[in-house]
C-alpha cells in the first residue's frame, strides 16, 4: 500500500506574526493541489517528509510550535536562497 502524498504550506509575516502559520495542509489530491499552486505562483518548494508529517499535526492558521522552530527555521534559509529574498 503506498503513502498517501502530504503538503503543508507556511507564511511568515515578521511584521505581523511571532513566527511562521500553516496556511495550508492536506493528503492525496488536497496535497497535490497545495503544491500546483506553489509551483503557479513560482514558489519554492522543499521535501522533507517528517518535518511535512510534524506541521501537518498544527491546526491551520496557527503558528508552529517551538519544538519545530530549528526546523522550519532551515527551510526559510532555503527558500531565501533560491529567491534571495
Amino acid at each position: 500500500m503506498s503513502r498517501l502524498k502530504k503538503a503543508v504550506a507556511l507564511k511568515y509575516d515578521k511584521k505581523r506574526d511571532s513566527a511562521p502559520k500553516v496556511k495550508a495542509s492536506g493528503k492525496g489530491e488536497i496535497a497535490k493541489r497545495i503544491i500546483k499552486i506553489a509551483q503557479e505562483n513560482n514558489l519554492p518548494i522543499k521535501k522533507d517528509e517528517d518535518l511535512v508529517e510534524l506541521l501537518s499535526k498544527v491546526e491551520l492558521d496557527k503558528e508552529i510550535p517551538q519544538n519545530l522552530y530549528k526546523a522550519v527555521a532551515e527551510v526559510f534559509s532555503f527558500v531565501y536562497k533560491m529567491t534571495k529574498k
